[in-house]
């Protein structure tokens, strides 16, 4: 049995550093919520078996108005984004929609910038990899780290150092593993519960287009990036 690809798009937040008085995943940017255009890039792709888009169970903004059938709405958000994905790909184990050796790939429902390219990028080198993958990209900025106040404690060295991005691609049965634990609140990312196991995902080059809508000012850019692609 070949080894599927399900997309799981984590949007139970609410977003409140962005301010829009709703989740970010319903701002509209060209006639389309983030959320759609999140969604499209999944579920045009032929390599991406099944999306599944994981809502909070008191979401009462999202419209199935999408004719997909590779969309699966699953309302078994959490607290939390880890809460969120862990519940989602147990509800896909325990109904029999995935199995354990299917990959995962985990994305962020406010990271609507994602590429083609990059997405495939991810599923050439590590869709076959035990340990799984992230795209990421180096950090290219100067780093500082704050000492007392808001004086500067000491300067990071840069070198080694990425800025993790999604998606983030793994076995659906090691994910459930990693995010198995009680306490949550810690994980930040997908990986990161990977790496608590002992186990060191793969990184993928992704590319600094595949940005996350969290301020105000980062609509801007987006819109801008819809714009070139043909999207909005």
């Amino acid at each position: 049995m070949m080894r599927r690809y399900i997309a799981l798009i984590p949007a139970a937040g609410v977003g409140l550093r962005f301010g829009a008085g709703r989740p970010k995943q319903y701002v509209e940017i060209a006639g389309k919520t983030v959320l759609q255009h999140t969604l499209d890039v999944f579920l045009s792709h032929a390599s991406i078996d099944k999306v599944v888009l994981v809502l909070s169970p008191d979401d009462a903004v999202f419209q199935t108005g999408i004719n997909q059938d590779k969309l699966l709405v699953l309302r078994v958000g959490g607290a939390t984004r880890a809460e969120s994905v862990r519940n989602g790909v147990r509800e896909l184990l325990q109904q029999g929609w995935a199995q354990d050796d299917d990959n995962i790939l985990v994305h962020d429902a406010a990271r609507c910038c994602l590429s083609t390219p990059a997405l495939e990028r991810l599923i050439e080198k590590a869709g076959e990899r035990p340990e799984g993958g992230i795209l990421a990209v180096p950090v290219a900025d100067t780093l500082k780290r704050a000492g007392d106040g808001s004086h500067i404690g000491h300067t990071v060295e840069r070198a080694g150092l990425w800025q993790a991005q999604t998606p983030q691609l793994f076995r659906a049965a090691l994910l459930l593993r990693a995010l198995s634990e009680k306490d949550l609140s810690k994980v930040t990312d997908e990986a990161s519960a990977v790496e608590a196991l002992g186990i060191k995902p793969l990184l993928v080059e992704g590319e600094s287009s595949n940005l996350k809508l969290t301020l105000p000012q980062d609509e801007i850019i987006v819109r801008l990036l819809l714009e070139s692609r043909g999207k909005a």
